[in-house]
């Protein structure tokens, strides 16, 4: 039998694995809404002498961090990774869509980000993210690519969110691969 919860209007179900699924709110003429993604953060103690798990809502990542992991070089993860990967993650998926609707069918995109926080007069703020990004994209030239990562840089969702840090771009193309 399947354990079914309510939360906001969209069903979630646990599967075999015990992780709950989402299935996506109905809209009144049957149109459905984005997946709503989750994270549960669990932290334990004072800020310096605590610590706590970051886990996404599929299960899939689980991990400790503390203020060490987050402000020196301690073991863990910390919150500005997570936000360097949501952030290269949702600029790839956008590049490559913005390729494809200039009729490019690319082959492949690596991005990374680095995220930096810094202590302001008013606490700590993420200050700047620096994404790289190679693509291999067969029958573009350099400036057409630059464009479209630019414009990527500039509307995925989640540069969007972060608005408040300032959003650097390298982006450079690499040969594509040979056919097989």
């Amino acid at each position: 039998m399947s354990d079914f919860r309510h939360c906001r209007g969209t069903m979630t179900s646990a599967g075999s694995n015990g992780v709950y699924a989402t299935r996506p709110e109905q809209h009144s003429k049957g149109e459905e809404n984005m997946a709503q993604r989750k994270a549960k953060i669990v932290w334990r103690g004072g800020l310096k002498s605590g610590n706590g798990t970051m886990e996404l809502g599929s299960g899939l990542f689980k991990a400790p961090y503390s203020f060490q992991s987050r402000f020196e070089s301690g073991p863990g993860t910390n919150p500005e990774e997570l936000i360097g990967a949501a952030l290269a993650g949702c600029f790839s998926m956008a590049l490559a869509g913005d390729l494809e609707r200039a009729g490019y069918s690319p082959q492949e995109i690596d991005t990374s980000a680095s995220v930096s926080i810094e202590k302001t007069p008013d606490g700590f703020a993420i200050t700047t993210v620096e994404l790289d990004t190679e693509g291999r994209v067969p029958g573009i030239d350099d400036e057409e690519f630059l464009s479209l990562a630019e414009n990527a840089k500039n509307t995925c969702p989640v540069s969007q969110v972060l608005t408040g840090a300032e959003i650097s771009l390298k982006a450079r193309l690499a040969p594509a691969y040979s056919p097989v």
